[in-house]
């Protein structure tokens, strides 16, 4: 057993895996590199900044969904069935009406590639996709299930540090995503707004949910929905019992608020 970290720059961002391999060095490095693999397509089919992307192109009209490769129609399937869930808070089409599913491609390959590493026999291990985290669920070192959450600016500001910490060490949570203006500016839309302008009612939102996709796609809508998402997702979680997801937001005040079982997520002290 050893340890590794590994970082892939793609999508405008980095993806860091870190962990405890079974394997030689050599054989987990390939490894991570094929489930690295699996970012890279995806950047090369869905990104809006490649003009060559399946994705560009239909955005263009040069081509149909259906002329798209398969995998468009299934994130495009899977955009509509969140916005369904999310109460329409959640939604792919920009204010120009341009399909960019952003809010759930990142996501959605990073689960990919962690699910490909895991499959492979590593099975200890963390990954950040740019922010948004994801536990294994064999994580063998109590410190690897607390994750620090950031301060509502930018990592490069001298105000930069830890708004607070989690422990999900015995919860069925493994993932963790934020949204907000502090890294990317104002990229998230009002769906149900005229002309869907910014959303700017929060700060930054942070979601806890068993599933990394699931995670990012409730933080998009609740940063799109403002401080009323809290209660939607209290709702939310009083429909589906054996689903639920927790949230913190951070007011244009600088106050908190969060979920009933948010609070629960704090990690205590410990000593290591």
């Amino acid at each position: 057993m050893h340890d590794f970290q590994y970082d892939e720059p793609c999508m405008g961002t980095v993806f860091s895996f870190k962990g405890h391999s079974p394997f030689e060095p050599s054989a987990t490095r390939h490894i991570l590199e094929q489930a690295c693999d699996i970012l890279v397509e995806a950047d090369r089919t869905f990104s809006l900044y490649k003009p060559n992307s399946p994705l560009s192109k239909l955005a263009r009209g040069e081509q149909s969904l259906a002329e798209c490769p398969p995998v468009v129609e299934q994130i495009w399937d899977a955009c509509e069935a969140w916005e369904k869930t999310t109460d329409g808070w959640f939604s792919a089409f920009t204010p120009q009406n341009t399909f960019d599913p952003s809010g759930i491609v990142k996501t959605w390959a990073a689960k990919a590639a962690a699910e490909f590493i895991f499959d492979q026999g590593i099975q200890d291990f963390t990954m950040n996709a740019g922010g948004d985290v994801w536990l294994s669920n064999q994580i063998v070192q109590d410190i690897d299930w607390r994750i620090g959450l950031h301060k509502p600016v930018s990592i490069a500001s001298p105000d930069a540090g830890i708004l607070a910490v989690i422990d999900l060490k015995g919860t069925d949570f493994r993932a963790v995503c934020t949204s907000g203006v502090a890294e990317r500016g104002e990229h998230i839309w009002n769906p149900k707004a005229p002309g869907k302008e910014a959303a700017n009612q929060l700060l930054q939102v942070s979601v806890v949910a068993r599933d990394l996709v699931e995670a990012d796609v409730w933080a998009t809508a609740a940063f799109a929905h403002g401080p009323r998402a809290i209660r939607q997702i209290n709702e939310h979680n009083l429909a589906n019992p054996q689903n639920q997801v927790q949230a913190i937001v951070v007011l244009p005040d600088g106050e908190l608020n969060a979920t009933e079982g948010f609070i629960e997520l704090f990690a205590k002290p410990h000593n290591y």
